[in-house]
């Protein structure tokens, strides 16, 4: 039989087994591809969750991750011999890089403020790398030119299918269910996983092969420790992400939970947004419900819009004509643990348990849409909109959505941001309400633990300002709320103003820059 050079620069005879000798690297080329996508999109995520603005990191992640990727293709050539040791050196590298990156990134926001870096650094590096495997490994079975388009049909194919894996796998199962932490070190100990199936598989073309195993075991190791390990680790950083101590985290399919504590000092974050402290909250709460309840005819029927928290529940409560509130949150987690937390329950009186309250664990557009109910208040409160999924809940299509479940002489509020520190977005929400031909009207107050806070009440018909307050407040009373209509030089409203679409999102961008502008 005609003896041919292999890819790794070894003499080797090609036989009728050739075919099934290639096919452990299919599947690591699966495993390639999928751990891969994984690390791009967590890069993104974390960026997302630190930094805000999702359209700008990911933009930013899969751009310079693809042009690095051509790079390590291009320099690919340059890899003459020993192609099996390349190919896994290659693969121990990635899971390295890969496995540790959510750490790196963390670290390097938390300590060394240079996250930026850290973050451009560690997609250019893992792209090069995986943009070189794939040429390496076609190399290798060109050894097979029998075969050649078969294989090479099959490597492509695979490697997109692993790429589909991994994209379904990341938002779906690894994040919610791992987190962060644990779902970088998994996919590393994959990425080694193939490296190993390569020194192994094919040791007997590994130079140095030796060594490499002993690489690939303690990496092993060090990547299932990560994994064991995650929590521990994911405490130590929030304790660093948080001022106070964390009590409670936990990733959702939705969003990161946190809860932490100092004193009798009770706060919830949301993706690293507070949502309330519980010396404050009271002031925040009061001027979200208390001013448009007493702005509509009626109050019988409430139609809560987030608020999982309960907060803005119990003001409602107050009111003892109240005869139905349904509270809308997609997030189960978060009116499971607002109810079941014997602090937060305190906090807000029992609200989320009480026989008037209905809770739907819903997308609120999706719940408006199908819905034919009318309700004479309705209350949103809904994180700050920093991402594209909650930039729908800020147009003018939400809106009109949201006025056509008002009752006669019906109000609604949103909260607005803060007219202080972004102030072009809380106008925003203002100008795109009004675009939708509604009588809006804004006002404002200090909450310490957010700063200056912003709201917009609006109606079909005309709103009175001339408002008294209807019940026991800790904050309100007949003349501070007066003073809330009022805005300075520096909170009035900026010109060139454009309202929020959904096909021009200029939201994020004035809320964006309202946090690049505060640091």
């Amino acid at each position: 039989m005609e003896s041919k050079c292999d890819a790794a620069g070894e003499q080797n005879p090609i036989d009728s087994e050739a075919l099934v000798e290639w096919r452990p690297l299919l599947f690591v080329v699966l495993i390639i591809s999928g751990c891969s996508i994984c690390y791009e999109l967590i890069i993104s995520a974390i960026s997302t969750y630190l930094l805000g603005n999702s359209v700008l990191q990911y933009s930013v992640t899969i751009g310079l991750y693809m042009a690095s990727m051509g790079l390590g293709a291009y320099l690919s050539k340059f890899v003459v011999h020993h192609l099996f040791r390349r190919l896994a050196q290659i693969e121990l590298l990635v899971g390295l890089l890969g496995g540790t990156s959510a750490l790196l990134l963390f670290v390097s926001f938390l300590y060394l403020r240079s996250f930026r870096i850290v973050m451009y650094a560690e997609v250019i590096a893992i792209g090069v790398l995986v943009g070189a495997e794939i040429p390496i490994l076609t190399r290798i079975v060109e050894a097979d030119k029998r075969r050649l388009h078969v294989t090479l049909s099959s490597i492509f194919s695979v490697d997109y299918l692993g790429g589909l894996l991994g994209s379904i796998a990341f938002p779906l199962l690894l994040l919610p269910q791992l987190g962060f932490f644990a779902t970088s070190f998994l996919c590393g100990f994959i990425n080694v996983v193939a490296a190993s199936i390569i020194l192994w598989r094919y040791g007997r073309r590994v130079a140095g092969v030796k060594s490499l195993r002993a690489v690939a075991a303690c990496l092993l190791v060090g990547m299932a420790a990560g994994v064991v390990l995650s929590g521990s680790i994911s405490d130590a950083i929030e304790g660093g992400l948080y001022r106070d101590t964390v009590i409670f985290s936990e990733q959702t399919p939705y969003q990161r939970i946190v809860l932490t504590k100092r004193s009798d000092d009770l706060r919830l974050f949301l993706d690293g947004n507070i949502q309330f402290c519980s010396k404050d909250e009271y002031r925040y709460h009061e001027a979200l419900v208390q001013i448009p309840i007493a702005m509509a005819s009626s109050h019988e029927n409430v139609l809560i819009l987030g608020g999982g928290d309960g907060l803005a529940a119990r003001e409602i409560l107050k009111h003892d004509d109240v005869k139905s509130i349904t509270i809308v949150d997609i997030d189960p987690e978060i009116t499971r643990l607002c109810s079941e937390h014997e602090a937060i329950a305190e906090l807000n009186g029992g609200s989320l348990t009480d026989e008037r309250v209905q809770v739907r664990n819903e997308d609120a557009k999706q719940f408006l849409t199908e819905s034919h109910d009318a309700y004479n208040v309705i209350i949103i409160d809904l994180p700050d909109p920093n991402n594209e999924a909650l930039n729908q809940l800020y147009t003018g299509a939400f809106y009109r959505l949201v006025a056509a479940h008002l009752a006669d002489g019906g109000t609604f509020v949103t909260q607005s941001t803060s007219p202080y520190y972004a102030r072009e977005a809380f106008w925003c929400i203002h100008d795109t309400i009004e675009k939708e031909g509604l009588c809006v009207v804004p006002y404002h107050l200090q909450v310490p633990s957010f700063g200056d806070w912003g709201f917009n009440v609006a109606s079909r018909g005309e709103l009175k300002r001339d408002v008294r307050v209807q019940v026991e407040t800790k904050y309100l009373t007949d003349k501070n709320i007066g003073a809330m209509f009022e805005f300075g030089k520096d909170e009035a409203r900026p010109d060139g103003i454009v309202a929020n679409t959904m096909d021009r999102p200029v939201l994020i961008e004035y809320y964006d820059k309202a946090l690049t502008s505060w640091g």
